[in-house]
């Protein structure tokens, strides 16, 4: 049985386009699903100068289906008040107190609430301090703080910025988010790894040749490119995303699966990370810019000719790497991650090749990979290629596929990542999140790396937009004898 429970939220960036997106969208189907219905109430604050009623349309129109507004979507929007606020001004957080305290009255609230930090991480310590002085922040109920991505540049500026925050909260009513850790194959990878004897029992360096990690992006960096030209691939996709799905790959068994546990053994992984020197990192990594394809002049753009990106710009929008994680069961295997922009499709794959302890029984002939793969976006499902007898008078070895994907029906009653993670925020559940701990081992990582690449200028752009990347990527897996099985 569903149980309802009751929260105010407060977001910080109510306007905003994640707000409009992802938020407002999730906090509905929350509603639909009876996580949410009578007892909650939501606060949007910004700088614009909105009514309640005007805010009220905003949410009622993001929620709703192209020009048609819903009687369920309005009564759920009537939930939504809007305050204009300056997070410098401490004024405007006293009328914030009173809206909340006259909100949680009016809802039978019972004192619990829900920051979300949706704006430029340089305010969360100003506004973490600033809740905290004008007791916003309660005693007789829970309060829980969403935080949005980025969480810092490098380790400095992200402990800072997490040591700002610890003034107000503790450790254990922080939820970062990394909506990846929402997704349902993600999620479902835990399950398949520690709920198959099988599964376990192949998955260490005696059976696993490499370990590939695909995140491609098909799009630019559109609008976003005066943040993504301070960022880059590196801290926008492999510090965050790419890590958290290496330290899932490759972590122990839990002893149970619960936050405190399942954090301890990623952080394992993710401290027990190679650091190379500059001659290994030179060719164990690669990093690149996406050109203009000469073949679609009009349809693909070169990424320094992108909106608000230096036209000498030597920021990457791809990394490749080859990860080494010194913990017993991953011995001398290969972790390969590859992620970038303008490549060839929008594609979240994982494939872990195996060992082919194949008897000499058919021939000289080389057999095909054994590969285990779990397809996360836009396909969803779990595939494992075999060697099989072709039909046919002779014997003679074919790839079969087992698979299961997932189809649109299955996947109707799937939350999506923000529905899924904002629900686990609601009942207090923090595995599917960042832990400090995580962030920090990441970043030093990061770090290392970033620092030896800034020492020296790149040779930008270097491939070609609608193509996999650069011809390094493929070099760089080949040199060990392996190639890309997504390509």
């Amino acid at each position: 049985m569903i149980q309802e429970t009751k929260a105010l939220f407060i977001i910080f960036g109510g306007t905003g386009d994640l707000a409009r997106r992802k938020l407002y969208p999730a906090l509905f189907k929350l509603y639909q699903k009876n996580y949410l219905k009578k007892h909650f109430a939501v606060i949007g604050t910004a700088r614009r100068e909105w009514s309640d009623d005007y805010y009220q349309e905003i949410v009622s129109q993001a929620v709703s289906d192209e020009d048609t507004v819903t009687e369920e979507a309005r009564e759920f929007a009537s939930h939504f008040r809007y305050q204009s606020h300056n997070v410098n001004d401490t004024e405007h957080y006293e009328t914030l107190k009173i809206l909340a305290d006259s909100l949680d009255q009016e809802y039978s609230i019972e004192g619990n609430r829900l920051f979300y930090l949706a704006m430029s991480p340089s305010f969360f310590g100003t506004i973490s301090k600033n809740l905290k002085d004008q007791q916003l922040v309660t005693e007789k109920g829970f309060d829980r703080v969403i935080i949005e991505k980025p969480f810092g540049s490098d380790f400095p500026s992200a402990k800072k910025l997490n040591d700002q925050i610890r003034n107000t909260f503790d450790e254990s009513q922080l939820y970062r988010i990394d909506h990846y850790l929402g997704k349902e194959m993600i999620q479902n990878l835990m399950a398949v790894r520690f709920g198959n004897s099988l599964v376990e029992s192949f998955w260490n360096h005696r059976y696993i040749k490499n370990i590939q990690i695909t995140l491609s992006e098909s799009l630019g960096v559109e609008e976003r490119g005066g943040y993504y030209d301070t960022s880059g691939a590196l801290r926008d996709m492999v510090q965050n995303h790419v890590l958290q799905l290496v330290s899932i790959l490759a972590m122990e068994p839990p002893q149970t699966f619960c936050a405190e546990n399942v954090t301890k053994e990623k952080v394992k992984i993710l401290s027990s990370l190679k650091y190379y020197s500059k001659e290994e990192l030179d060719n164990h990594f690669v990093r690149g810019q996406y050109a203009e394809n000469p073949a679609r002049p009009d349809e693909y753009s070169a990424y320094r000719q992108e909106e608000k990106v230096d036209e000498k710009s030597s920021t990457e929008t791809f990394v490749a790497g080859r990860l080494e994680i010194q913990t017993p069961r991953w011995k001398d295997t290969p972790f390969y991650i590859r992620t970038g922009k303008r490549l060839k499709d929008k594609t979240t794959q994982i494939d872990v090749e195996l060992v082919n302890h194949s008897l000499p029984l058919f021939g000289e002939k080389e057999t095909a990979k054994t590969v285990f793969s779990l397809k996360v976006d836009p396909d969803k499902g779990i595939s494992l290629y075999l060697n099989g007898k072709k039909a046919g008078p002779i014997i003679e070895l074919e790839s079969i596929e087992l698979s299961k994907l997932y189809t649109k029906e299955e996947l109707v009653n799937s939350p999506e990542d923000y529905e899924k993670l904002i629900g686990d925020v609601l009942k207090g559940n923090s595995t599917n999140f960042v832990h400090w701990d995580e962030l920090a081992a990441s970043w030093k990582f990061i770090d290392h790396i970033r620092g030896m690449w800034d020492s020296t200028t790149p040779e930008f752009p270097n491939y070609p937009s609608g193509s996999m990347g650069p011809e390094a990527s493929d070099k760089l897996i080949a040199q060990d004898g392996f190639s890309w099985f997504l390509n």
